[in-house]
C-alpha cells in the first residue's frame, strides 16, 4: 500500500517552520517519515509535485491577491489542508503591517511600488481557503505539529487546547513572570505549547493566538499596573502575533 503523501508549502513568511521541521532528528519525526512521502518541501528538496496530496501544510500568510489561485489548487489538491505557524493561522507578525499607514513606503521607500514587492493586508490562510486543522506558534511546536500528523494516520481527531497557558505553567509549576517583575500574556494565551518560554524566563508574547473570549482589557491593565507598560505600549505589545485578533 502507498504511503500517504505529504507536501509543504510557503506563502509571507519567513519560512522558519519550515527549517524548525528539518531540525526535527529525534526518533519520533523518524518514525513519522517512515509512513509518509514527502513529495514537496523547498527547504529540503528540489523535486515538486503537481498531483493529489494527502496532506498539504501550508505555512506563511495570505496577503496577495495574486495568490489565491495557488491556495485554492492547493486545496483542489489536497485531501486536508493544514496551516501551520502564526502567520498561516492569524496572520501572525506579518498582520502588523495592517495598523500601519502606507506600511509599503515605510519599508520600501522609493522602492515600494515595485511590482515584486507587491503586499497587501495580511491575512490568515483561512481567508482564502478551507483549512482543516491549525497549528500556531512562532516556531511550531515540534510535538503538536507531530501529534496532529499521527492523529491523522490514526483517524483520531486532534483538539487544540482551549485554556491559556497559564494552566500550562502551573503544570510545571514555573514562577510566574509578574512575580519576577516582568510581562506576560499567557493569562489570555492559547496553550498547547508547554509553556517552554516562561520556563526559560521569557515571556508569553501568545504567538498561539488567544483563547476564545480572550480579556483583552483586562490584560492591558495588567501589563500597565504590573509590568508598569505605557497604555499605546500595552496594546502594541497585546498585538504582536495577534494584530488580525484585536482592533
Amino acid at each position: 500500500m502507498a504511503k500517504p503523501t505529504l507536501a509543504f508549502f510557503d506563502f509571507a513568511s519567513c519560512e522558519g517552520c519550515q527549517i524548525e521541521f528539518t531540525n526535527y532528528g529525534d526518533a519520533a519525526t523518524l518514525e513519522l517519515l517512515k509512513h509518509v512521502d514527502v513529495v514537496e518541501f523547498r527547504e529540503a528538496m528540489t523535486e515538486t509535485t503537481g498531483g493529489r496530496i494527502d496532506i498539504a501544510l501550508v505555512e506563511g500568510s495570505f496577503t496577495r491577491e495574486a495568490d489565491r489561485a495557488r491556495l485554492q489548487d492547493i486545496r483542489h489538491r489536497a485531501r486536508v489542508v493544514i496551516a501551520y505557524g502564526a502567520c498561516a493561522c492569524t496572520g501572525g507578525i506579518n498582520a502588523l503591517k495592517n495598523h500601519q499607514d502606507d506600511f509599503a513606503e515605510y519599508v520600501y521607500g522609493e522602492h515600494a511600488t515595485m511590482p515584486h514587492l507587491e503586499s497587501g493586508t495580511a491575512r490568515p490562510i483561512s481567508a482564502a481557503i478551507k483549512v482543516d486543522y491549525e497549528v500556531p506558534g512562532c516556531p511550531i511546536s515540534k510535538d503538536e505539529l507531530l501529534l496532529v500528523l499521527s492523529n491523522l494516520l490514526h483517524g483520531t481527531e486532534h483538539v487544540t487546547p482551549p485554556y491559556p497557558v497559564c494552566v500550562e505553567c502551573k503544570r510545571r509549576e514555573t514562577v510566574c513572570r509578574y512575580d519576577e517583575g516582568d510581562h506576560c500574556m499567557g493569562q489570555v494565551a492559547r496553550a498547547g505549547c508547554g509553556a517552554p518560554c516562561p520556563a526559560d524566563g521569557i515571556p508569553c508574547e501568545a504567538c498561539r493566538g488567544f483563547v476564545d473570549d480572550a480579556n483583552l482589557t483586562a490584560l492591558e491593565k495588567v501589563l500597565m499596573e504590573r509590568a508598569g507598560f505605557s497604555q499605546k505600549r500595552a496594546v502594541g505589545k497585546s498585538r504582536m502575533f495577534t494584530a488580525n485578533l484585536r482592533s
